[in-house]
């Protein structure tokens, strides 16, 4: 993998039923956990497309504790979100939780019925942390319309709203 690559979100279908995605990041993998585990941090990147915003989030980041989160669109109001409860959490090493998607009357070709298991594992070398995220759609066609959505080029562009907030976090 060339340096530059690392830096953006690499992909890859390893099984009929998931989606890996693979993004390392300028900072120590406590700071990259911090963000993707306390609520104040997570609103700052995980954003989406510019004219959206992240009313709700909240996580109880324990085995069996529950999240919620919201978005909204600026332009007319809909909103989306996704819930569900952690499974594993090892500080700062790994961290798995299911996932339901919660439209509220937004147009996708997500599925709702749909549980998607997602496993991430931080790992760092030299200060820099990659993360490793598998996502377990379950079945082919519900893996299939999760990507159809473009749903990993916004995981990049909230993955650059990350490398802001991890610059600021370290004083850059």
């Amino acid at each position: 993998m060339a340096t530059t690559e690392k830096f953006t979100a690499q992909v890859t279908l390893p099984s009929d039923t998931e989606v890996r995605v693979t993004r390392s990041f300028r900072a120590p993998r406590t700071l990259v956990w911090q963000a993707h585990t306390v609520p104040k941090l997570a609103r700052q990147w995980l954003l989406g497309y510019p004219g959206w915003t992240m009313p709700v989030c909240e996580m109880d980041v324990r085995v069996g504790g529950t999240y919620r989160w919201r978005w909204r669109q600026d332009s007319d109001g809909a909103e989306i979100g996704f819930f569900g409860t952690f499974s594993e959490v090892n500080e700062p090493a790994k961290l798995t939780y299911d996932q339901f998607y919660d439209p509220d009357g937004f147009t996708s070709a997500m599925q709702t019925d749909n549980r998607c298991v997602i496993s991430g594992s931080f790992t760092e070398t030299n200060g820099v942390t990659t993360l490793v995220t598998t996502m377990d759609f379950g079945t082919k066609e519900a893996r299939d319309a999760a990507v159809s959505t473009g749903m990993t080029d916004g995981m990049e562009v909230n993955y650059q709203n990350l490398d802001k907030v991890l610059a600021e976090q370290q004083g850059g």
